[in-house]
């Protein structure tokens, strides 16, 4: 088995936006669909779908939105009671 060249994003379309609707989006990952409410991740609500569908994955359950400079681990997006937001829209 070869491995992959360091740095290079680990999605082989494994993790990708499915879903988007006016109360939020929905995120695939590992044969798991996520939601992700605009009102704990308010970033998302005002981008176009161009930004929303362009979602990377450079780790191990972590998702970054190079058009938004949005970074999101699975743990947030499952667990958020442990996450508060913190940040607001702009």
């Amino acid at each position: 088995m070869k491995s992959e060249k360091a740095g290079t994003t680990i999605s082989d379309n494994k993790t990708e936006v499915t879903n988007i609707s006016s109360h939020g989006i929905w995120l695939f990952h590992d044969s798991k669909e996520h939601f992700l409410p605009y009102k704990q991740f308010p970033w998302f609500k005002k981008a176009t779908i161009k930004e929303v569908t362009n979602v990377e994955c450079p780790s191990k359950n972590h998702f970054y939105w190079p058009d938004l400079d949005v970074d999101l681990h699975l743990e947030s997006i499952e667990n958020l009671e442990k996450y508060p937001l913190v940040s607001k829209e702009n």
